[in-house]
């Protein structure tokens, strides 16, 4: 019997898929751990104004019959989703950036 899998492991996989700091390679542990912790916060943030969005367009389209609360409601799911996957590619673009000026 083979196995497709022998030699690897997951961190082998998650190694290739998660990006190098780039320009912040050199920051210590705790720096990047609070990058982190930042870019955390701000996406749960972006999906909190992406719900309240949801539930603004939900409200606003059925019980109340207001079309401006529906349209705002959209116009918040659009932004919220942006923001998270503007802050989610982050640290990709950071290292695409990088590797084009060296």
């Amino acid at each position: 019997m083979l196995f497709a899998a022998e030699k690897g492991d997951i961190n082998t996989i998650i190694g290739g898929i998660a990006p190098d700091w780039g320009p912040f390679g050199t920051l210590g542990n705790e720096a990047r751990v609070m990058i982190e912790v930042v870019m955390a916060v701000a996406i749960l943030l972006c999906l909190g104004i992406a719900i309240w969005g949801a539930a603004k367009q939900r409200i606003g389209a059925t019980a109340l019959r207001d079309t401006f609360s529906a349209e705002q409601g959209k116009g918040l799911i659009i932004a919220g989703l942006t923001g998270v996957f503007i802050i989610g590619s982050l640290g990709t673009l950071f290292t695409i950036v990088y590797g084009m000026a060296v």
